[in-house]
Parts: C-alpha cells; structure tokens; sequence
C-alpha cells in the first residue's frame, strides 16, 4: 500500500465508533496464520492504543473484501482482552469467531 495514511484513518475511526473511545494509530504487524500447513491468513494487523475505554487499552484493527463477489470491505477490530495479547492472537480470535458464525448461520438455514 503506498500511502496507507487515508487507510489508517478509516480504521481508526472504525475503532472510535465500534468501541465508543478514541484511538491513536501505534503500528503495523505483519501476521501470518496457518492452519494445516496452509496459509489461512496473511496481511497487516493495524495497532491502536485507546484512551477512554472500560476495559481495553489496545485494539488490533484490518479490513478484508467481504460479500458474495467481495464487493464490500469488512473492519475488524479485536480489543486486547484475554485470551487476547498479541496481533496473532486477535487474528485466531477472528477467525475463530467467523467459523463459529458461519456454522450458526447454516443451522439458521441463513446464507
């Protein structure tokens, strides 16, 4: 990405509005997930400190392509509360999440 600055701010304001608190931009940290010795993710997760909030101090925060022919882009944002303590924990965390709300959905019968 060659400036990421204008994508730093969407998730930013992204993170303010989904956890009610302001964010400061700290870094970026390249992640790579596997699972079956297959890369299941890969990219940059983005780290913001939070003032304000309950709970939490840091947010890790990306975007992905998201709907049926990637027409949209996702924010995901993951608080660092145990169990999560690192960029690649918030990525397991998501990930995680995702599966198990893709099987509810099947049981749902929603697609």
């Amino acid at each position: 990405m060659a400036n990421k600055r204008p994508y730093l701010k969407q998730l930013q304001l992204a993170v303010q509005h989904l956890h009610n608190c302001a964010a400061l931009y700290v870094r970026s940290v390249p992640v790579t997930e596997s699972f079956q010795g297959k890369v299941i993710w890969d990219g940059e997760v983005e780290v913001f400190t939070l003032r304000g909030h309950p709970k939490a101090s840091i947010c890790y925060a990306w975007s992905c392509a998201d709907g049926k022919h990637d027409e949209h882009e996702k924010f995901i944002t993951v608080l660092e509360l145990p169990p999560v303590d690192s960029p690649l924990a918030a990525v397991k965390v998501a990930i995680a999440s995702e599966i198990k709300s893709k099987k509810l959905d099947k049981k749902s019968g929603v697609n």
